[in-house]
């Protein structure tokens, strides 16, 4: 069975297959850039910043010796930023490390900073042929349905059961074409919310087909707590300039630029935070106030108020750590998406 499997998943695939650039490569540093831009990110999204990527940076070296700034001016739009730097953080560590190449097994690959199992997989497999199933959130749908595995994805723990039963099925000759196919299947075919089995290659034997469970399987429950913040971002203006910080460790877009920031843990009306800005800045001088904006992130739920001002004293700006850009500086400066938006639309 595993045979046919895997047989009639490749020969589906070499028919199929969407031609992407990273797939037609086994150089580890294009397989590993792709998988990153690609964790959360659809492919029609990620491919323009591929290709940017290699542009700007075509080898391991060229990404390690750049400047963090730019790698996240360039990331800007993907979100996740953390993936940023630990890409960055990962190029350096290759070439201080191993001198510019990655190392070729699945476990070595592990210990790279940002590469997990899936991506580790993925490098070996496609790279190095390796052996070894790359499971994703693709993967872990058609082994759910074909095998009629019920154990939740979501706990970390039930990970094995689905690994396990793709190592029994993967063809050793050629485990890069049977990971991108089961990929490929997971993203074109046996997609979420309505698989279309009448031409899925393996749909004889596809025990959720059978039993008409598509839709339930894979078993995902996680409890996702979301935190709402409240943002009333300070915009102070001279000139055609504005203020900007860079944000600072152990928060949302670490190493990123945006404005002067009061947060609250529940909304403030105007009057509020007009006597906030003045209790702290009483030469201010209020110019506009946005009307909220809301920002919506895997875990956080973010609304933000703009508020146009004139007057800090320059204490002021120096205990915040702010300083004065032109549009221009702006522009080039990394930003999170909800910074970048606003001003598109505020100074264009």
């Amino acid at each position: 069975m595993s045979n046919d499997f895997s047989s009639l998943l490749i020969s589906w695939y070499s028919k199929h297959m969407r031609q992407l650039p990273w797939r037609n490569t086994n150089d580890p540093y294009k397989i590993w850039l792709s998988e990153i831009i690609l964790q959360q990110t659809r492919v029609a999204q990620g491919l323009p910043y591929y290709q940017n990527f290699i542009e700007k940076y075509p080898d391991v070296k060229a990404l390690a010796s750049a400047p963090e700034e730019e790698v996240l001016r360039m990331w800007q739009g993907l979100g996740y930023y953390s993936r940023a730097r630990n890409l960055h953080a990962c190029a350096k560590e290759v070439v201080e490390k191993y001198d510019g190449f990655f190392p070729e097994d699945y476990i070595s690959l592990q210990t790279l900073k940002g590469i997990g199992k899936y991506t580790a997989a993925a490098i070996a497999s496609f790279a190095f042929k390796e052996a070894v199933p790359a499971v994703d959130g693709n993967v872990f749908r058609v082994l759910a349905r074909y095998f009629a595995i019920e154990e939740n994805i979501a706990d970390t723990k039930n990970f094995a059961i689905f690994f396990n039963t793709a190592l029994e099925i993967i063809p050793k000759d050629q485990p890069d074409l049977f990971n991108q196919a089961m990929m490929e299947l997971g993203a074109t075919i046996c997609t979420p919310g309505n698989p279309a089995c009448l031409v899925c290659p393996v749909s004889v034997g596809c025990t959720a087909r059978e039993k008409g469970t598509q839709k339930k399987l894979p078993v995902k429950e996680k409890k996702v707590k979301v935190r709402q913040r409240f943002f009333y971002y300070l915009m102070w203006e001279k000139d055609d300039k504005i203020a900007m910080k860079k944000r600072g460790p152990q928060d949302i877009w670490q190493g990123l630029f945006d404005f002067d920031l009061i947060e609250s843990k529940t909304a403030l009306n105007n009057n509020v935070v007009e006597e906030t800005i003045l209790a702290e800045v009483p030469d201010a001088e209020v110019l506009s106030i946005s009307a909220p904006v809301k920002h919506v992130l895997t875990h956080q739920r973010i609304e933000a108020v703009f508020i146009g001002l004139k007057n800090p004293s320059s204490v002021y700006l120096k205990e915040r750590e702010l300083s004065y850009f032109k549009k221009e500086q702006i522009e080039e400066l990394p930003k999170p998406i909800l910074i970048d938006k606003y001003l598109k639309g505020r100074i264009n």
